[in-house]
């Protein structure tokens, strides 16, 4: 529910999309929470008319006339690259976009989303897997793409308090502090990303955490950890130690789901050097 409010973390997506367009970027690769494929296979969105995946609690006036930019070409071009390093890789013309990925370009890009390429997970969950990912696709960054990975620092919904949102839809009230073991896993992933400046390191954390003690408690299923390993990927290279990941917003909502904002690197010229992962 959180995409649909007004919050910290929609104030710096707004602020991020606004600095992405100032600096002439060429389009958005994305990779959500919500997209998997079964098996060893990895799809790359080609709807060249998608329309949208309706989202419970957010009242459908707030996205039903946004535009969509799908890039076509960009998404064939991922699938070549993709495709070139092993990938069993291939297009998907009929997907329509979720809400882990519109309402956040909406919030980014208010007006109307920037070319778009949503690249999918694979439902094996292999942390490995997804670094290669990221890791495969960074050379887009040089050329003017602005990347982003959309899950979640903590999202186990078992654990969640759905009281208050349920009963007033009010997803942000806080009646108890986090948990404990929230607070803990939410920690150990800012440390990973604000402490281990980028390149190589960053990947080994960043796998690594899917071993913390506390990581089945934040995450009851491996989905909404995936993007961040996507993202330790295209910042994982020897050429990238020394990017620092910064914590720039942060917003917590049914008392056990944490959603923070990160971001890596700065910009170079009109090159884009930030990734964004939320």
């Amino acid at each position: 529910m959180m995409l649909g409010e007004e919050s910290d973390s929609a104030d710096y997506w707004r602020k991020c999309g606004a600095e992405a367009l100032a600096r002439g970027i060429k389009g958005v690769i994305i990779m959500g929470a919500h997209w998997d494929c079964l098996n060893d296979t990895l799809e790359v969105a080609t709807n060249p008319t998608p329309a949208k995946s309706p989202v419970a609690y957010v009242n459908p006036e707030k996205y039903t006339s946004y535009k969509l930019t799908p890039d076509i070409p960009t998404a064939n071009r991922c699938i070549s690259m993709l495709q070139a390093e092993g990938f069993n890789a291939h297009p998907n013309d009929k997907f329509d976009w979720i809400h882990d990925v519109y309402l956040i370009l909406i919030h980014m890009f208010p007006a109307v989303s920037p070319p778009t390429t949503i690249i999918s997970m694979n439902a094996r969950y292999d942390p490995h897997y997804h670094v290669k990912i990221g890791s495969t696709l960074r050379p887009l960054r040089k050329e003017g793409y602005l990347l982003i990975g959309t899950g979640g620092a903590v999202h186990n919904l078992y654990r969640n308090r759905w009281a208050p949102m349920l009963r007033y839809r009010d997803n942000f009230a806080m009646e108890t502090p986090p948990e404990t073991w929230a607070l803990e896993f939410r920690q150990a992933v800012e440390d990973v990303i604000t402490k281990t400046r980028g390149g190589p390191r960053l990947r080994r954390a960043m796998t690594r955490l899917m071993k913390h003690p506390r990581f089945r408690d934040a995450h009851g299923t491996d989905d909404h950890f995936m993007a961040a390993l996507f993202v330790a990927g295209l910042v994982g290279d020897w050429e990238d130690v020394g990017v620092d990941g910064e914590l720039g917003a942060e917003d917590w909502e049914l008392t056990n789901m944490c959603n923070s904002q990160f971001t890596f690197g700065g910009w170079d010229g009109n090159v884009p050097k930030v990734v964004a992962a939320s």
